[in-house]
């Protein structure tokens, strides 16, 4: 039984694959309580699906791009489940997650973009072809920079429509996608560690003048 889950938005989400489908998925948002909502959702998925957590075989996470809060929250939650029950973890881009339900449900059939909230007035942005494999990203940029005509997955689109006048496709990623992604190797299956980036807040000043 795989254990899935991304903390990468406001949106804490987790589901349950059994080798064939979703067996159980719940999402919970309260912003800036990644920690609280986490380890009650996996607890209830799993009473959903009726198994402890001895039943599980793999877990799946989202490794963002996203704030670091978030992401930290999942990721350690994660790597220590894996450790414990002694299984393998999987990480996922989260804008390949959006982009795969995209294409599976057929929102598009094109070249696309995915781009997600980065707050500040950008957006996490990659770019895929027709079949949901990612192109190029992904990378923090303002909306202007990378305004475009072709369909737009993802909040980013939902949050800049001038710069992004197709929006398509789901807004936030979800635990069951990230679960079929994993199970049926989608997208490429990275070390649980964060896509986080943010460029850093801080820059060196400049050297201080000796006082003469």
């Amino acid at each position: 039984m795989l254990l899935a889950f991304d903390t990468a938005t406001p949106r804490v989400t987790v589901a349950l694959h059994d080798g064939d489908d979703v067996v159980a998925e719940r999402s919970a948002e309260r912003p800036m309580k990644h920690g609280e909502q986490l380890a009650p959702l996996i607890e209830a998925v799993m009473a959903d699906a009726g198994i402890v957590r001895q039943d599980l075989t793999a877990i799946a996470v989202g490794a963002g791009p996203g704030p670091f809060t978030g992401l930290r929250v999942g990721l350690v939650t994660a790597r220590t489940l894996g450790f414990v029950l002694e299984i393998p973890v999987y990480a996922v881009c989260s804008l390949d997650v959006l982009a795969v339900e995209a294409v599976d449900t057929g929102a598009v059939s094109t070249d696309f973009l995915v781009a997600t909230d980065a707050r500040r007035k950008e957006v996490y942005i990659a770019s895929y072809d027709g079949d949901g494999v990612r192109l190029a990203g992904p990378e923090v940029r303002t909306p202007a920079d990378v305004a475009s005509d072709v369909p737009v997955v993802g909040e980013g689109a939902l949050l800049y429509p001038d710069s992004f006048p197709r929006p398509a496709g789901p807004d936030r990623p979800g635990a069951g996608w990230l679960a079929r992604v994993v199970n049926d190797e989608r997208a490429e299956l990275l070390d649980p560690e964060p896509l986080y980036l943010r460029r850093p807040d801080a820059v060196a000043g400049a050297p201080r003048k000796r006082v003469s």
